[in-house]
């Protein structure tokens, strides 16, 4: 179904997945499963596509979080207030950790319910995420037709590949 909306059903899944706090596999093995599936996309648009709608969704995510502030206690919140107040001091501090967090295979989404609860207001955190997010993805949809595409060989049916495949990804994040 969201083959035939091409980029936009792409988009918007993401957007969705990276909304959700927990328990979603990672957003670049969607992303490589539709490129995998669907030869006609194109690489750099689908990372764009893929880092813009991370980065929505992630913002979604850290706006809802702000909301639970309110429930975490005095001691908690002025830890937070401290560290949001150290990073703005730093002079690429929102940019840096936004950059690493996206970059590499750590969960994003704790980072941006961190972001929403402390209140931070600060561009840089989005720009780095995306960059992050947009190199992290260009090479994960480079290599993933040497990893990914003979795993889905293995099964008559793509899609069941890469139902095993991210289903497989969600055990691995819980375990």
């Amino acid at each position: 179904m969201l083959s035939e909306l091409s980029y936009l059903g792409i988009f918007l899944l993401l957007i969705a997945m990276n909304t959700s706090p927990i328990l979603m596999p990672p957003t670049w093995i969607v992303l490589a499963s539709f490129y995998n599936v669907d030869p006609t996309l194109d690489k750099p648009t689908l990372v764009i596509v893929g880092a813009t709608g991370a980065l929505i969704g992630r913002v979604i995510l850290m706006y809802i979080s702000r909301f639970f502030r309110r429930f975490i206690g005095t001691e908690r919140k002025s830890n937070l207030d401290k560290l949001a107040e150290f990073m703005k001091n730093k002079k690429y501090g929102f940019f840096s950790a936004s950059f690493l967090f996206a970059i590499t295979p750590l969960p994003s989404n704790l980072l941006f319910m961190a972001y929403g609860i402390m209140k931070v207001k600060n561009i840089a955190l989005f720009a780095g995420f995306w960059i992050g997010r947009t190199i992290a993805y260009y090479i994960m949809l480079s290599i993933s037709t040497v990893t990914l595409k003979p795993f889905l060989e293995l099964f008559d049916d793509s899609l069941v590949g890469i139902l095993v495949a991210d289903i497989g990804s969600l055990v691995m994040i819980v375990v």
